[in-house]
């Protein structure tokens, strides 16, 4: 479910501090219902690669065609090239780390989707990524759901690089609310279902 973006700017995340010049492009809510020490296994769900049907593979054909078909045409105008990413064109959200947060678990990378981890703590993990078109960090937070238990939050954080930035977020704005992000919560739920599933067979 989509929420305002004040689901976001409202909490005390700590991504406050190093996302200056950053604005938020969407929160969802995720379909992760648990306790409140259950933010380790959303992550470890989150980045398995275990199950066939995680995303990208397992979402539906039109979703792995864009997906697809995004990655050919950066290649083909070289936007994810080296030269254009984290450390070359824009500095990673590590460098601008406090000192606790820097002493702090990075936490895991996504197996087969460009994200690169920042930091992890018990309630907050964020990774970033970046091209020729955008610096991009993705947040997820475990907050309460008003009901008594906790849940996953969701928020997508955006800096475009100038008016090919400005004018590819618009393009995808669109195909990624409708199609790719209603995919990824569906793959959020079946590997938070799978990680129950497999705590209680352990």
């Amino acid at each position: 479910m989509r929420l305002p973006n004040s689901a976001h700017a409202a909490l005390p995340w700590r991504i406050h501090e190093i996302t200056p010049g950053f604005t938020v492009e969407d929160v969802w809510a995720l379909p992760t219902p648990g306790g409140p020490d259950e933010f380790p296994r959303l992550v470890a769900s989150m980045v398995s690669d275990a199950e066939e049907d995680s995303f990208p593979q397992g979402a539906p054909f039109v979703v792995r065609l864009l997906w697809e078909a995004r990655w050919r045409i950066g290649a083909l105008f070289g936007w994810d090239g080296k030269d254009a990413g984290l450390g070359s064109r824009v500095a990673s959200l590590r460098d601008r780390l406090p000192g606790d947060l820097r002493a702090m678990p990075r936490g895991p990378d996504f197996p087969d989707v460009p994200f690169t981890s920042v930091y992890l703590l018990t309630d907050e993990w964020a990774s970033e990524m970046a091209n020729r078109t955008v610096h991009t960090v993705m947040h997820v937070g475990w907050v309460p759901d008003g009901a008594g238990g906790h849940r996953g939050q969701m928020a997508v954080l955006v800096k475009p690089n100038g008016r090919l930035g400005a004018a590819y977020l618009a393009v995808i704005k669109p195909f990624r609310s409708l199609l790719v992000t209603p995919a990824l919560m569906r793959s959020i739920k079946r590997g938070w279902r799978a990680s129950a599933n497999g705590a209680a067979r352990a």
